[in-house]
This record gives structure tokens, sequence and C-alpha cells, in this order.
């Protein structure tokens, strides 16, 4: 009766698909992520997966003394989370084995079932960046739509997974693409070996229990991308990038060629660095690239909150020492006070309009189309706890929304000096400043 498939059948008295049946099996590592295309069954199979954990309670024996065994089914808001907990109602009621072992049944203040050997299941939502989630501790942990969180790097990394670490419980995201975001990153990771968990995907098609018809008329209907995500359950684009998914690929896979001990033995470079000087609640950042093989090598990267200017220039001043070169500043309101005080390295002042932004986000997008520029996977502490990445910034700025991305515009004035005036370029694509 452990086989939670056989479990499935004989004591729900529900047939699970055979993609359905692989995650029940195979699902069992300390993080499991389930990435599908819509209609898979993700709610459903996390609602018996659910009721098969509270049921048996898998956990090392030296955690189940206490007797309390919680789960939580979670997502982007209650509603949302509620769909899997309906699902593990209706399941707990047309069972006549089950249904005799609920012990409570609560929809407020969140919904909640309580089983006779102390195992829970609650239903809670991650808003408001898991606010309502601390104090808590799980034993497993079910994260829907995981793709849709906004701060999903805070919430899993700062809450969630600091609410398994009492009892080493795990941690489930489930969730349909919504671009190459966060979950991208954190499947990639998996799958390249570099953090320990068990990643499954699977296309709306395997779900024999839904309309084959109705499927195949929206593969048709669909546009390449939409099928791609919405049915094959692949990480696409999501559209209105300014680098696609693809161009960043290939920038991060190109550092293979350009390893430190290589960058440091090189000589004659010619560096240029780029400085985006912050505004209210933005960051400071300077990119240095150096010029080698052609290409546009990501040399050093810093970046600054709430720093004195002072101490900006100081640093400014520093970095040419060390990349003796070109400097390009963000003069913009204040920004020609800073030039000023730089005045001896004789900086070109790069100031934004809708325009000069526009042509410059521009020229980013024509190097990574051309292969043209290197880097690494820059990732720096972002505050308490928090770290801020190169990859997620240059990955989520979008035409319509990118008065945020900092290290974007740092890259941007770092690549100015370069651009190739004679070549066809794309229209510009930018909503405002």
């Amino acid at each position: 009766m452990f086989d939670p498939a056989y479990f499935a059948s004989a004591v729900l008295n529900v047939q699970v698909h055979d993609g359905q049946r692989r995650w029940l099996e195979q699902s069992v590592r300390r993080e499991n992520v389930l990435v599908t295309g819509n209609r898979w069954g993700k709610s459903f199979i996390s609602a018996v997966k659910a009721i098969h954990h509270a049921l048996y309670r898998p956990r090392l024996l030296k955690y189940d003394s206490s007797g309390r065994y919680r789960i939580a089914v979670a997502s982007i808001t209650l509603d949302q989370a509620r769909i899997t907990f309906n699902h593990i109602v209706r399941l707990v009621r047309q069972s006549h084995i089950l249904e005799p072992l609920v012990v409570s049944l609560l929809q407020t203040p969140y919904p909640y079932i309580e089983f006779g050997n102390g195992a829970t299941v609650e239903a809670r939502s991650t808003q408001n960046r898991g606010e309502y989630l601390l104090g808590n501790d799980y034993d497993l942990f079910i994260f829907d739509e995981v793709a849709f969180e906004t701060s999903p790097e805070y919430v899993v990394e700062e809450v969630i997974q600091m609410r398994l670490a009492d009892r080493e419980g795990r941690l489930d995201l489930v969730s349909t693409p919504n671009g190459k975001n966060w979950l991208y990153r954190r499947v990639r990771e998996i799958l390249e070996g570099n953090r320990p968990g068990y990643v499954q995907s699977g296309d709306s098609r395997e779900n024999e229990y839904i309309s084959k018809e109705f499927l195949a008329e929206r593969v048709t209907c669909f546009t390449e991308r939409r099928v791609r995500q919405n049915i094959m359950g692949e990480f696409v684009d999501a559209g209105g990038e300014i680098l696609k998914g693809a161009y960043i690929d290939a920038a991060l896979a190109g550092i293979a060629d350009y390893p430190p001990d290589r960058l440091s033995s090189l000589t004659g470079i010619r560096f240029i660095s780029g400085w985006d000087l912050a505004r209210k609640e933005t960051a400071t950042v300077g990119i240095t690239v150096g010029i080698i093989d052609g290409k546009a090598v990501i040399v050093e990267l810093e970046r600054m909150k709430q720093f004195d200017w002072q101490v900006v220039l100081e640093r400014i001043k520093l970095r040419q020492q060390r990349f003796p070169g070109q400097l390009v500043i963000d003069a913009t309101g204040l920004g020609d006070v800073i030039a000023e005080q730089l005045r001896e390295y004789q900086p070109y002042c790069f100031i934004f309009t809708q325009s000069s932004k526009a042509e410059l986000l521009t020229n980013v997008e024509l190097f990574h189309a051309r292969k043209e520029i290197v880097y690494q996977r820059w990732e720096l502490p972002d505050g308490t706890g928090k770290t801020w990445s190169l990859e997620d910034e240059l990955r989520s700025a979008r035409w319509d929304d990118n008065n945020r991305c900092d290290a974007l515009m740092a890259l941007g004035l770092a690549l100015w000096l370069l651009r190739k005036r004679s070549s066809i370029v794309p229209q510009p694509r930018v909503g405002r400043v």
C-alpha cells in the first residue's frame, strides 16, 4: 500500500496517467520540480501526493516521535492554493476508507484538514513575500505555480526552506512555465548537477483523461511559443524581453573559453568601463569589459546601493587604476557633477533620454545577437539574506519595463563606444524612460 500509484487506485478510487505515476514514484528528493503544460494534472497529482504523505508520514524515524506531520499546499494566492486543497477534500470524501479518518475540516482562517494520526494539510498563500508562512514548520511543502511568484528567490530560500529545516522536510515546486525566469534557472541548476533534486517535465497530451480533439485544435490555433509553453511545458521566452533567452545562454556558455588564468595572462587588452549611477532606490553599477578575440568579456562588475557619492567616486577611480581604459558615465541629472570630478579620466558622458536609451539597449541586443558578448554568472549580496544575479536581471528586462535594470544600463554604457554605426539595427522598442 506504500506504493502511491496503487494507493491512488485502491484507496482514492482514481487512476493516474503514466507521467503522474512517474512523479509519485520519483519525486522523493529534498527538492522536486514539476514543470508541465496546462491540464496535465499538476494540482490533482499534488493532492494525491499530499494525502498519501498525510497517511504514511514518510520521513526519518527520529522526527516521527512527535506525532506531528504538517503539509502545506501553497500558491501565489489563496484561491490558487484552494484548487489543490479542494482536490484533497474531494478525494478524501469519496473514499469510504479515508473519510472516517478526518478529525477536522475548517475553511477559516485558511483551509485546513486534520487526520486521526495527527497529520494536517493546510492551504496557504505566499503573498507579501511569504509573510503569512513565518513562524510555521512543515514536513512537505507543495508550491503551486511558483513560476508566477514575484519574489521567488526570497520566498523559497528565505521563507519556505527554513519552514522545512526542523524535520528535513521536502519541497515540491510545481508550475506551468512562465518565460525563462527564476524557475528556469532552478531547473537548469538541478539538471546540470549544481543543486541536488529531481526534475520532471510533462506534455499536456500525456493526460489521457482530457479531450485529445480539443488539444489538437489548440495546437493548430496556438502560436509556436504558446504550444511549447502551454501544451509542451517548455521554457520559452515570454515575449517582450530585450534579450532572448538563447542570447543570454550563448553569452554564459562563451565564458568557458575565457577562464580566469587566461584572462590574467593576457596583455594589451582594451578596457571600457560603464557606470550607471543610482537614483533613489536603484543601485549604482559599474561594469568593465575587455575586448578579447573581438568579443566584449565582462571582467569586473560592482553593484552598490545607498553608498555615499564620495565612496562611489573612489570606487570608480580604483577601477580605472586597475583597468586603465575608456570610461563612460551616466551623466543624467546629477551625474554631470560626478563626471566633472572624474575629468582626469576624460569620461564620455551619456545622457539618458527616451531616444538614447532605446539606441543603447538596441546596441546591447545586437552584441548578444552577434555573439560578441561573454560573461559569467555574476551573483552579489543584495541586502540581508538576498542575492542579486546579473543573469536574472538580464532575463527579466523587458522593452516596456526596465527602469530598475541598473546592470543592464551599465553594460549598455560599457558597450556604447563599440557600437557599429554602419550596421543595420532593429527599430528601438522602449515604452518609457
